[in-house]
């Protein structure tokens, strides 16, 4: 778990010197930053999407983990909990709505990615941190610039970070035959898909909600075992 420690503290302290880095900078400075994490953010994803082989378990995916997140409502439910954050914070964040946006996209943004599955994945069966030690020399730069724009929502979805990852790692054993190489690279592409629409909405030309997507992931593997099976 050494590797997921370490990748919480990084968004952590990037979160943190994002905040104090804030404090006098002009609103149009803080704008022009957004616009290019979500030019980065978009680039990423395109980056990611090239990872899958087939785009009719990509489809299917999509669209059984759109219904699902749908009914769920999971993006609802991660917001209110960003508002409710926001809400204790209040002396700290005027703007709830703005704790809300930094936790959902740091969320978001920190846990779809091959390294996050592959890393995790490492360090639970063979205790190997190397792919979760860059990936938090990365999420400490991505932390920093984002809260500079996004603010302290950001510093929060570290918990998430460590859930999520801690999970992995913990279920390494069993998620293992079931993550093949093939489901990784499905998983990277759905996931990077959903990377692509965070774009989007960091530069403020949708408003998708992106979280209602998050089913595809677990839907992306059982979808690869299946065609395995045929």
């Amino acid at each position: 778990m050494i590797g997921v420690l370490v990748n919480t503290a990084t968004v952590i302290i990037g979160s943190l010197i994002g905040l104090l880095c804030k404090k006098g900078i002009p609103k149009k400075y803080t704008d022009a930053v957004m616009i290019g994490i979500g030019l980065c953010t978009i680039y990423i994803g395109i980056s990611g999407t090239l990872k899958g082989k087939n785009t009719l378990i990509l489809i299917i995916s999509i669209v059984i983990g759109s219904i699902i997140g749908t009914g769920l409502d999971i993006d609802k439910q991660l917001n209110v909990l960003g508002e409710c954050i926001g809400r204790r914070l209040k002396k700290i964040s005027a703007n709830s709505d703005s704790v809300a946006e930094g936790f959902v996209t740091g969320c978001l943004l920190f846990c779809m990615g091959a390294m996050t599955i592959v890393g995790s994945l490492n360090s639970g069966l063979t205790g190997n941190n190397d792919m979760l030690f860059t990936k938090s020399l990365l999420d400490l730069i991505s932390a920093t610039m984002l809260s500079v724009s996004l603010g302290i929502g950001v510093l929060f979805s570290a918990a998430f970070v460590f859930v999520f990852q801690g999970s992995i790692v913990l279920l390494a054993h069993f998620l293992q035959p079931i993550l093949t190489e093939a489901a990784i690279g499905e998983i990277t592409c759905a996931g990077s898909l959903m990377i692509i629409a965070l774009g989007l909405n960091i530069i403020g030309i949708t408003k998708i909600k992106v979280a209602n997507y998050l089913p595809a992931i677990i839907i992306v593997p059982i979808l690869c075992w299946i065609v395995k099976l045929i």
